[in-house]
């Protein structure tokens, strides 16, 4: 039986960038920005928000979460200024731009207390199906397994998929999740169960205490360092995009969002800075 654990968060979207007239203190630009969608970006988006805000005391940065797909329909229909999308964009978003801000990884996480330390590839997909339910059949203590699944419409389910070659209706899943915190947390809780979240967001709390253990994929560890070095195969970039000219505000937004002032933010959760190889 399918739990649905699922988060979506609706703001008062407020509609679109709003420019005013000329701050003398911030920079020439005042009004409102919202950003919608990633949950992985979010958290990041909305530290770099606090502090773009210090830089232009005129302006108010509004972000909320949903999902990458939320983020893409919300800028092409105008509620956005800008969007998070955790993923490159595919050949039909051809209408965007994407600008990338930090690169992350997605990673399998299990219970620190779960002894199964490594999973193949044929595993993770054994389990994923159904096909594999008990944690013993893997090298781990006798007792079931927990499949731990994101929603659709989750930039992080798609990687997910395209790395392993499954379909979304070939997932056998226990419990069903919208955001990291929640795979997290679900995991973090229930010792036979098994997930798959940001590199960031799992180093970040698991650094904090959370008792999660973090699986190397293809015999790469599970770190930021590989995620840096290109080595980790389940690499992802975190974008803002947008859609057609891009106002005066939201190109400010990104241009601080993608420099170094922000860098020890992008650090701060667990993410590798953008330095200038990603999209544009």
């Amino acid at each position: 039986m399918w739990v649905v654990v699922f988060l979506f968060l609706f703001g008062a979207c407020g509609g679109t960038t709003e420019e005013g007239g000329a701050s003398k203190e911030g920079g020439g630009v005042s009004g409102k920005l919202v950003l919608t969608g990633s949950s992985t970006v979010a958290p990041l988006a909305g530290e770099i928000g606090r502090r773009f805000e210090e830089r232009h005391p005129g302006v108010r940065v509004d972000v909320q979460t949903g999902g990458s797909s939320r983020g893409i329909a919300d800028v092409r229909s105008g509620v956005a200024g800008i969007g998070m999308v955790s993923r490159w964009l595919k050949p039909e978003e051809s209408d965007l731009e994407a600008y990338t801000i930090a690169m992350d990884g997605v990673c399998l996480i299990v219970h620190r207390d779960n002894p199964v330390a490594r999973l193949t590839g044929e595993q993770v997909i054994g389990l994923y199906r159904g096909k594999i339910v008990d944690w013993k059949e893997v090298g781990g203590k006798p007792g079931p397994v927990t499949v731990v699944n994101k929603a659709e419409g989750r930039a992080t389910l798609e990687v997910f998929l395209g790395h392993f070659g499954l379909k979304s209706e070939e997932i056998e899943a226990d419990i069903i999740i919208g955001d990291n915190q929640q795979g997290i947390k679900t995991v973090s809780g229930n010792p036979g169960a098994i997930g798959y979240v940001s590199i960031g967001a799992a180093d970040f709390e698991a650094r904090r205490g959370a008792p999660l253990r973090l699986l190397p994929l293809d015999g790469v560890e599970a770190t930021v360092e590989n995620v840096a070095s290109g080595r980790f195969p389940m690499s992802r970039p975190l974008n803002l995009v947008t859609v057609g000219k891009v106002p005066a505000l939201a190109k400010k937004f990104i241009d601080f969002a993608r420099s170094k002032e922000v860098h020890d933010l992008v650090r701060k959760q667990t993410y590798v800075p953008y330095e200038g190889n990603g999209e544009k």
